[in-house]
Formats: structure tokens, sequence, C-alpha cells
């Protein structure tokens, strides 16, 4: 499927050829060129740009204001790619009024859509957002922002949970969800909850039938010291910018950088 800028409708279409979606997180516009020349398919301007990007300890430390700088620097610089901006905590927990406003500043700083976490009790905030006329992404299983209550990184979903979390897919999707996110779900259910939906399923450690997948670019291009186990590495990135940082370090210390081919004022 050939497609110049991905909307709402192509991943509905995707989802009904069995055309597998991709997606990947962005924060700044350098990494947006390089993954939407890529032919990425979506990029996530995820809430994970507090510990990634700025070095705090949990995605519920970046706030809205700083959610908005990131979305612009994406969706300014995506031509192709499908940018959706989280929601981040606090934004849009304390009511729907609330969260309407919230995903109105992204969609003005350039998302095509915004993601939130919660299945059943995000129904009605899903819901108004919709109205609003913006597109939302919905996030399921184990939610980050939760994490405290969720007691850290854990499987949702495993013997009586599936039934919470298969009632949490049909709630976010009748609520006008576009997509749903589903994080560290059996794949048995995933695959199930694929197969029942309507809208695109997007897995992260759910397993390989879910109808994309997404995952934090920083993991998937070796860039960090650790990744979750089901991260596969694609890239040595971090070890190739190490080399060329210390590349760099020995050429100016030993005085080869500049040389005569590298001499602005000649």
């Amino acid at each position: 499927m050939t497609i110049k800028r991905v909307r709402a409708h192509h991943l509905a279409q995707m989802k009904a050829a069995g055309t597998p979606i991709t997606m990947l997180t962005s924060y700044d516009a350098i990494t947006t060129r390089i993954f939407d020349e890529a032919g990425t398919d979506m990029l996530l301007v995820g809430d994970s740009y507090a510990n990634v990007m700025l070095g705090f300890d949990s995605t519920t430390q970046v706030g809205i204001e700083e959610m908005v700088l990131a979305t612009g620097a994406v969706a300014r610089v995506a031509k192709r790619a499908f940018v959706v901006a989280d929601l981040p905590f606090g934004s849009y927990e304390t009511s729907p009024a609330d969260a309407v406003a919230n995903a109105v500043k992204l969609i003005r700083a350039g998302a095509s859509a915004v993601k939130l976490e919660g299945g059943v009790r995000m129904a009605p905030t899903i819901e108004a957002i919709v109205r609003a006329g913006i597109n939302v992404v919905a996030h399921i299983g184990y939610t980050p922002q939760s994490e405290n209550a969720l007691g850290g990184p854990r499987v949702q979903g495993r013997g009586d949970g599936a039934d919470q979390v298969r009632k949490d897919a049909v709630a976010v999707a009748e609520a006008g969800a576009i997509a749903v996110v589903l994080e560290l779900v059996p794949a048995p259910i995933a695959t199930e909850i694929t197969q029942d939906l309507a809208i695109p399923t997007i897995g992260i450690g759910a397993g390989e039938h879910t109808d994309g997948q997404v995952l934090v670019w920083t993991d998937m291009a070796g860039m960090t010291n650790w990744q979750p186990s089901f991260v596969k590495v694609f890239g040595e990135v971090g070890q190739e910018l190490k080399k060329a940082a210390e590349a760099y370090n020995t050429a100016v210390r030993a005085r080869t950088f500049p040389d005569d081919q590298h001499r602005f004022d000649q």
C-alpha cells in the first residue's frame, strides 16, 4: 500500500488488508526526519520523553508544556508518518473538559491524534475528545503512568485479569478510539482482541499477531545499556555514536582536525 501521507482511515485500511503497521517513538526533528524517510507509518511522541530524553525516572514527571514542545518538533518535520502525541499524566484524569483542552494543545502543535492510558474508566474521556473532533489512540494493558498502582512493569491480563483487558479493549473502541496500544498483554489475549476489534491494535510486548508494533526508538536502535526482554535491537547506533565521539576527541587532541581539507578560511 503506497501512502503519501498516513491518515486515520489508512490505518483502518491497513488492518483490513492485513498490512502490519509500524510505529516508533520520536521526540525531536532530527530523528523524526530519519524515521519518516525510512517509511515508518506512525510516530509516537511518547511521554517516555521524560526518561529517554529528559533524564527523569518516570514518565509521570513530564508535563503538557514539554509534550507540546516535543510534538511541534516532530510534526514540523514528519511528511508521511501519522503523528500521535501522548497526553501526559495529570493532563486528562481530572475531567473530560481538562482532557479536551490539553488534547487541543497537542493538536495545535501538529499532532494527528492524542494517546491516553486507561480502558473502561477512560471511555467517557475518550468520547469527549472524539466529540471535539480529535483522533484518540487508546492504551491498555500495562499503563506506565499507573506503574505505582500496578506494582511496576508487570504483564496485565493473565488469568482472571484477561476479562478486564477484554472489557477495556471493547470500551475504548466503542468510545471512538481509532486504534489501541496493547502493552505487556499475553499474546493469546492480544491475538483474540485483535481479531475481535474493528480498530487496529498496536502491540508492545504483546506477541506477533497484533495489527502493528511499537518500540521506544532508543531501545530499538541500541542506544541504551538495557532493554526490556521483548525488545529486539535492530542496530548498534549507540556504539557507533560513541565511536564517532571518541574519534572526534582523539583528532582534536592530536591536532589532526581541522586539517587542510576542513578549513573554512581558505
